[in-house]
């Protein structure tokens, strides 16, 4: 397929079109604002009927695309960070329910607030719901994760939360296309009664939720979105998440000479991180946004290794990471 410039969120936009989507709701909001403009005017959204609302507010609209979902159809919701605020409660309810249809929340962070009135970390919100994540580290993974997302989706039934970046959003790349999927035809749940939130229901459903766990762990094992590099220098070990990985890698285009743990995908993959741990002296984390690895890392090694970040000081906890930053943690000129 051909090779075009696009936005982060452009990506986003056109692999979800690419993979057969049906609905895309939305509330504006920077850094989300252009996914669902770009599928506004798209010529396929007009030629196949592509739903495109702008809603009263995140909830409604989390609703909506978890209605398409419910009948077969693959849907996208999309909000920036302070919106999940607005959509937690269909949100969080709607890995209990599980999906038909492929399902993809798109929330679009903003650390340093460029444009907004907070700064949260939005894979808190994937991991109180117990669902996997994508963070995608540069505009080809955006589309690459979205286009393949929607199987995903339907494959675990449940919805996928897709964690963006500001920079990310807002930044141009080649992004080389896939083959258009047709749109998915209409098809209801063997079982309706999982839709019907009733704590009788709901009771079984979550202990469904938490029995996969261990497959949501697996799949992000496996997932070329995780990737381990191995490196000459066992004194310090990196995980890189999203696009932290892109600024590490501008501090070595030669490649790192420590042993490298990319992230592209959630819940956290623990064979590659023994692997990591076992090797190295320290651990140093870099991630845009709070310390959400960090926080996690520490509490599942306990006592024994260094692990450096945005809680020792190592960078900064407000603010978003850039190359300086990241060379400053590796101890870079």
């Amino acid at each position: 397929m051909s090779k075009q410039l696009l936005l982060g969120d452009e990506a986003i936009a056109q692999a979800a079109l690419d993979a057969g989507l049906s609905g895309v709701y939305a509330y504006p909001g920077t850094p989300s604002t252009e996914i669902t403009e770009y599928i506004q005017m798209a010529p396929i959204t007009t030629e196949q009927n592509i739903h495109n609302r702008w809603c009263a507010n995140e909830k409604t609209a989390m609703e909506a695309a978890l209605g398409m979902s419910f009948v077969g159809k693959r849907a996208l919701v999309c909000m920036k960070h302070v919106g999940m605020n607005v959509a937690a409660d269909c949100f969080v309810n709607s890995a209990i329910t599980g999906v038909k249809g492929g399902l993809i929340v798109i929330a679009a962070d903003d650390p340093s607030m460029h444009s907004s009135q907070n700064e949260q970390d939005s894979r808190f919100y994937g991991d109180f719901s117990l669902i996997p994540m994508y963070e995608p580290s540069n505009q080809q993974e955006a589309y690459d994760m979205v286009y393949s997302g929607f199987e995903f989706s339907e494959k675990l039934g449940e919805p996928i939360l897709m964690r963006m970046v500001t920079r990310l959003a807002h930044s141009r790349s080649g992004v080389e296309r896939k083959a258009q999927k047709p749109q998915n035809g209409i098809s209801f749940s063997e079982d309706p009664r999982q839709f019907i939130l009733l704590p009788g229901n709901a009771r079984k459903r979550y202990k469904v939720l938490l029995a996969r766990q261990d497959e949501f762990i697996k799949a992000s094992e496996e997932s070329p979105y995780n990737k381990y590099t191995d490196g000459p220098n066992k004194k310090l070990g990196i995980i890189a998440c999203g696009i932290g990985y892109n600024y590490l890698m501008e501090n070595y285009p030669e490649g790192c000479e420590y042993p490298v743990l990319k992230i592209g995908q959630y819940p956290l993959p623990k064979k590659q991180l023994h692997q990591l741990i076992d090797s190295c002296d320290e651990i140093l984390v870099l991630e845009d946004g709070q310390p959400f690895v960090e926080k996690q890392l520490k509490g599942y090694l306990g006592i024994g290794v260094k692990v450096k970040g945005r809680l020792d000081g190592t960078l900064s906890q407000d603010g978003e990471l850039n190359p300086d930053s990241v060379a400053r943690a590796v101890g870079k000129e």
